[in-house]
């Protein structure tokens, strides 16, 4: 097949780093292995989702902090901190100390809204304000001013032997600028844009004035960039599940077909009060995904995938699938893999 008219520049990939409840150190142990993989292979970029009260990762900031120091290149980031959970005063610690760690690698992604089971959460997480909590998008506007460095202390200079700052401690320049903003729908795929954020597109829109996910998802990216200060150079990553089985058993091949399969249901019709959109996983080989992908109206308008690896497979199958993507899917999209040793 020929390349694709607009080559794809950053490849990535997503993880939400499952474990046994009653042996964790084995699965974000795993996880660590797939980012220094990642890296190996080339990918520009590893991401890591959170889970609450799951088992999967619960804190992606400690485990990247972690990756910092077993990788050299990759960039690595969050898909996505629901900030409902987070005090942004705290996170931007979190987050600059990574960066600086990282030496300025870091991508972090955020969402808005009530945490999920708040009612079931809340006297835990907010015991004395859980009724008077803002869960919109002003957390965001707080996290941003605090990563750009502005004050958040009306207090500075020295008390004693000690030297006080007026903002969020350490500062990394540029931060704030690699802040993404994972949207489903229209008006806050418009916000993101007008607040100058990066946009994550996942494999999940809302169906506000379509049916056809590609379409929407098309529609989100249009708006996005019409409302953003670089119109068209704003930066949009698309992450939907491809699963590419060149290189596979055919054991993993069954098992990957059963899984798409069971999810399928899901992606005939929008689902539920919020008339949510799934996007079908793509399971085959690397040039029949390319060739879908290449038709999709929503990966036309990017340059830039995080790909998610499915929720349930072996650390063997993830190995399989992202030395796929990178050797074979990735190429085929017009992209290069970079790095020492990379494709290797």
């Amino acid at each position: 097949m020929t390349l694709p008219e607009h080559p794809l520049s950053k490849l990535g990939f997503l993880t939400i780093g499952l474990f046994d409840e009653d042996d964790p150190a084995t699965g974000h142990e795993n996880t660590l292995r797939m980012i220094e993989l990642g890296e190996r292979l080339g990918f520009d970029s590893a991401w890591l989702r959170d889970r609450h009260l799951q088992y999967g990762i619960s804190s992606p900031v400690a485990v990247l902090a972690a990756a910092t120091q077993r990788t050299s290149r990759i960039e690595l980031g969050t898909a996505v901190i629901p900030l409902g959970l987070e005090n942004p005063f705290r996170l931007a610690e979190d987050l600059a100390t990574v960066d600086v760690l990282s030496g300025g690698r870091l991508n972090p992604g955020v969402s808005v809204g009530p945490p999920t089971h708040y009612d079931h959460i809340k006297e835990h997480l907010y015991p004395d304000s859980w009724d008077a909590e803002d869960f919109g998008r002003t957390r965001v506007s707080r996290l941003l001013h605090n990563l750009r460095g502005e004050p958040v202390s009306t207090f500075s200079g020295q008390e004693g032997i000690e030297t006080y700052s007026e903002r969020i401690q350490p500062h990394s320049p540029g931060l704030a600028d690699r802040l993404w903003y994972g949207a489903a729908g229209l008006a806050s795929a418009e916000w993101a844009g007008e607040q100058g954020l990066n946009l994550l597109t996942s494999s999940v829109v809302r169906a506000e004035e379509d049916d056809d996910f590609a379409r929407v998802q098309r529609s989100h990216i249009l708006r996005f960039r019409e409302r953003h200060p670089l119109g068209e150079r704003a930066r949009v990553s698309q992450g939907l599940v491809v699963i590419p089985t060149d290189s596979a058993s055919p054991a993993q091949r069954r098992k990957y077909e059963e899984y798409a399969q069971s999810r399928h249901a899901r992606t005939t019709a929008p689902q539920g009060p919020g008339r949510l959109l799934f996007a079908p996983d793509l399971v085959g080989t690397s040039e029949r995904i390319a060739r879908t992908l290449t038709e999709h109206a929503g990966f036309q308008q990017v340059d830039e995938v995080v790909f998610p690896l499915p929720f349930t497979f072996e650390y063997e199958d993830y190995e399989q699938i992202l030395t796929d993507i990178a050797t074979r899917l990735g190429p085929l999209l017009g992209w290069a893999p970079t790095g020492p040793g990379a494709g290797g």
